[in-house]
């Protein structure tokens, strides 16, 4: 390789690292508030995808197991700097959410208690809903391009609000308008009598418990031996399609019912700390780890459950350009995107009743909204922002 491409890749390569590292440290808010920022970052101010491009890294992401958004960064570092950029793009992103975890995990066996700190993220969670909601009307104005996919995207709300398992709902995004592609072009109708009964032979799996209010728990003392706790975070992170939101109930199974290695509430405090900290909510992991063995169980934990991520991506990541060639696969696509959408509507509609529970934050969504949408403000001042208010204000 030329000394100036040489060069031109570890400047791509360190770019990567400082935006994700940016964004794993204010991305509060889960999935959806991720790909706000990211979509802000890489497609608005740094153009280094293109809006259609974005939208299928986002559509795919859904289709494979594991962290969504991580994925997303994962994809994102691949297509800017190749197998270095998704190493480094997916390792800064979970970086210091793993890090900021596992100190509230020590403070926790430490104390007996969660830091008094996290209030402070009651005054950016008004700011992420604005984000949120700002990214959806950019991304929507490129997904939804016919009336067929505005309404394929409103019925896979009213799936997903009825209960309907989102990876159910993504397939048959994805399979009506490839269907609706090879019936016009003649094609065999076995195809189609092999797929539906398929799709519909899925089960839906549980979704999460909300999780209550944070508080004390009384911490396991036996500690657990490594390898094991890296095999049951690889199998999570190998099996668990969607969000973090789905995750309580694969934990429950297997570290409360089956090895009883956590009690209840320390498993709800673990999913409540991933939820409320920056970064991905599979930073549980991290914290249920450092619960069980101190940091070397934090650092397996972490590895074990987002290894898979990177496995999948860098084998599934060098295809989604190439469907786009098919038509069939391409109108796939297209349904995924719009389904893709209308999943992250219906968790910044569940974030904004959680988070639009007083004036101020009420005022704090409109002002961020009003920025955004008459000022090009980098996302992250007005998190860091919305941050300050909440700490002013003791949360």
């Amino acid at each position: 390789m030329p000394e100036r491409e040489i060069v031109e890749s570890r400047g791509r390569v360190a770019e990567l690292a400082r935006l994700f590292l940016k964004l794993g440290t204010i991305g509060v808010g889960g999935p959806a508030a991720h790909i706000a920022l990211m979509e802000d970052e890489v497609v608005r101010r740094r153009g280094w995808l293109t809006r259609e491009a974005f939208l299928d890294y986002v559509g795919a992401t859904n289709l494979i197991p594991g962290p969504n958004s991580t994925e997303l960064a994962i994809e994102i570092g691949r297509a800017r700097a190749g197998w270095r950029g998704l190493v480094v793009a997916g390792s800064a992103f979970i970086l210091p959410a793993a890090i900021i975890v596992t100190i509230i995990a020590w403070a926790y066996v430490r104390f007996g208690q969660l830091p008094g700190v996290l209030a402070l993220f009651n005054g950016v969670k008004p700011v992420v809903v604005a984000i949120v909601v700002q990214a959806l009307w950019r991304l929507a104005r490129t997904a939804i391009r016919t009336v067929w996919l505005a309404v394929l995207a409103l019925v896979a709300v009213g799936a997903v609000l009825a209960g309907v398992h989102e990876l159910l709902v993504l397939l048959i995004a994805a399979a009506i308008p490839a269907g609706v592609v090879v019936v016009r072009r003649s094609a065999s109708a076995t195809t189609a009598k092999a797929v539906v009964p398929f799709m519909l032979s899925l089960r839906a799996k549980p979704a999460a418990a909300s999780v209550s209010a944070l508080g004390a728990a009384s911490v396991a003392g036996s500690a657990v031996s490594l390898w094991p706790l890296f095999a049951v975070f690889l199998k999570i992170g190998s099996v668990l399609f969607g969000s973090g939101y789905v995750l309580l109930a694969f934990l429950r199974a297997d570290f409360v019912e089956r090895l009883g290695w956590l009690t209840e509430r320390q498993l709800l405090d673990a999913v409540a700390v991933g939820q409320v900290t920056p970064g991905p909510v599979f930073t549980t992991a991290t914290f249920i780890g450092y619960v069980l063995a101190g940091v070397p169980g934090a650092v397996v934990a972490t590895v074990g459950i987002f290894l898979p991520a990177f496995v999948f991506v860098a084998i599934s990541g060098p295809l989604i350009p190439k469907l786009r060639e098919s038509r069939v696969a391409g109108a796939a696509l297209d349904g995924v995107n719009a389904a893709s959408l209308a999943l992250m509507a219906v968790v910044t509609w569940q974030l904004g009743r959680a988070s639009l529970v007083s004036a101020t934050s009420v005022l704090l969504f409109a002002a961020a909204g009003v920025l955004l949408a008459t000022r090009r403000v980098n996302a992250a001042w007005l998190v860091l922002a919305g941050a300050l208010v909440g700490l002013a204000l003791g949360g």
